[in-house]
């Protein structure tokens, strides 16, 4: 049924009307009223029901009360009822036998001062046994902890022992081979050294044509050490080289990784990585040495397979010193005379590897951008080599106004005379640049600092030497924040040793921590070397910035310390 009808009424004899009716949906279950069910039939007849709402009961006008039940509030109380005794006694006619009967004597009266007295004195006999049982428990405790310290002590003496013999073996080792650039400026550091005090002796205990004899000898052992530096140079660049191939080629064989949001590392290997790979394989089958006959032909065929899928001028001259390589092994040449062919082999592979075209992984890594116009941006000249090269092969200091020398000249000028080893002042500063960065809180100051502003910083500011014990070995000193709420800068710095480090980083609040002598020295500090860094202009913005921040938090100390 829709909700509204129309229905027609007549309102007179010959009239009629209609009238709109709206149906009224219930919203609730009508009762049921009764009803019949025809026993013909069998349909079921309900009496009618109103249509109408029911009508609600009026609400009540009067306030209802609420009563509480009558309990009983109980209480137990002691009570002591009589009890009526009696005493018998002896008397005329009766007799009550004593033989249980006993006999008290009154003892000797105190007064309450005396109790008072007594009860004090009980009091202090208990006080003393335990006091005598807390000294027992605290000595015991001291001589625990005295115990663990000492054990502590000696752990950590042994400890720097072994870490200081086992610098001093790597050391040892570093120098005995050497590899790395810092292993070889050790190697002249030490030369240097060991010249100074030869001179020294020769001008102390020799004059006239010996001094100058046994100068002319110290000068040949110095040409001869000098010489024994560079061979052994030589030897560990080619070593060094071939490990960067295989790093670059490994790199590019390296699959797709991403992270899941499960944590999970997934990997993907792609067209490219699994080409790059083959090559990679390849490579390092040709550069293997003492390897049997055959495996070496079927290696040199399947290089010969690879290289023939693109046809040039590069590919052309592998497969000719492959056919030359197959037939002077067939004919039995021996191993030492097929070193320059296989390197020749080695080195044109490479180059067909480095090819974008062959390996398209490799064209994010190349040093040489394929694009010639880039060639032309960021390029500088050396007058000391008087090449062109890049700007990232130039040491420029951050108070530096000109490029200057490039890093290789600057590497050959400290060989020949200064020949100072840069090793613990690079350590420290990487990690400077570490603990910066797990602060996450954008520094910025100390990744613009170069190692010979560093350098500079530790020598002569600081004396290469801790600012609250002394020390001087600089393996074992680092650089932290003197305020550790701002960042790093050589304003807000102190030299300390590790283990100074860690309980200085430690302290909230640094004026009940040192005495105001100490703190005036460390200011007077920070003051040169505000005045030193502050002709950086680089560094300019962060000196202004870093004093309105300690004139903020003057401000905000004062203010604490009115309230």
């Amino acid at each position: 049924m829709p909700d509204v009808i129309t229905v027609r009424v007549q309102t007179d004899s010959d009239s009629f009307q209609e009238v709109v009716v709206k149906i009224e949906r219930p919203t609730y279950n009508k009762p049921f009223l009764g009803g019949f069910r025809s026993m013909r039939t069998g349909v079921e007849f309900h009496n009618a029901g109103s249509q109408t709402r029911c009508k609600k009961r009026p609400n009540k006008v009067f306030l209802k009360h609420k009563f509480f039940p009558q309990t009983v509030w109980e209480k137990n109380k002691p009570l002591q009822t009589r009890n009526t005794t009696s005493t018998q006694m002896t008397k005329i006619g009766l007799y009550v036998s004593n033989m249980t009967d006993k006999l008290i004597s009154p003892g000797k009266y105190f007064t309450a001062e005396e109790y008072h007295k007594r009860r004090l004195e009980a009091v202090i006999v208990l006080q003393k046994y335990f006091r005598r049982w807390h000294a027992i428990n605290v000595v015991q405790n001291l001589r625990e902890q005295k115990r663990l310290r000492l054990l502590w002590e000696a752990d950590e003496e042994l400890r720097k022992k072994n870490e200081k013999e086992e610098k001093l073996r790597r050391e040892y080792e570093r120098k005995l081979n050497p590899k790395t650039k810092e292993d070889f400026e050790l190697l002249y550091h030490d030369l240097e050294l060991w010249m100074q005090e030869e001179t020294e002796r020769i001008n102390r205990n020799l004059t006239g044509a010996e001094r100058k004899a046994a100068l002319c000898a110290l000068l040949e052992q110095e040409a001869q050490l000098i010489a024994c530096f560079g061979r052994h140079k030589l030897n560990a660049n080619e070593e060094n080289q071939h490990k960067a191939i295989l790093h670059l080629l490994d790199k590019c064989a390296q699959p797709k990784r991403w992270k899941a949001y499960d944590g999970k590392i997934t990997e993907m290997d792609t067209q490219d990585t699994l080409r790059a790979r083959e090559l990679l394989e390849i490579y390092r089958s040709i550069s293997t040495k003492d390897i049997p006959k055959d495996e070496r032909t079927d290696v040199l065929l399947t290089l010969r397979c690879t290289v023939k899928e693109h046809e040039c001028k590069l590919t052309q001259e592998i497969v000719e010193l492959i056919d030359r390589e197959i037939d002077l092994i067939s004919r039995e040449v021996k191993e030492c005379n097929l070193e320059g062919l296989r390197k020749r082999i080695c080195t044109l592979f490479l180059q067909y590897i480095k090819i974008p075209k062959v390996n398209p992984k490799v064209a994010g890594l190349l040093k040489v951008p394929q694009d010639p116009l880039k060639l032309y941006k960021n390029v500088y000249f050396c007058h000391s080599c008087e090449n062109y090269l890049p700007s990232t092969e130039f040491l420029i200091p951050a108070n530096s106004h000109t490029i200057g020398r490039c890093r290789l000249c600057y590497k050959l000028d400290n060989e020949a005379r200064r020949r100072e080893s840069y090793l613990k002042y690079r350590l420290i500063l990487e990690n400077l640049r570490k603990s910066e960065a797990d602060y996450q809180d954008d520094s910025q100051i100390v990744f613009l600092v170069q190692l010979t502003d560093l350098q500079y910083l530790i020598e002569n500011i600081w004396n290469c030497q801790s600012a609250l014990s002394a020390w001087g070995e600089l393996y074992d000193l680092v650089m932290v924040r003197w305020d550790k709420k701002h960042e790093w800068s050589p304003w807000n710095t102190i030299l300390l040793t590790k283990e100074e480090a860690d309980a200085h980083l430690k302290l909230c609040n640094l004026q009940e921590a040192y005495e105001a002598a100490f703190i005036f020295r460390i200011k007077q500090k920070h003051i040169r070397a505000k005045n030193y860094f502050a002709q950086i202009p680089a560094l300019s913005s962060f000196l202004h910035r870093s004093d309105n921040q300690a004139n903020a938090s003057s401000y905000e100390t004062h203010n604490s310390s009115m309230k």
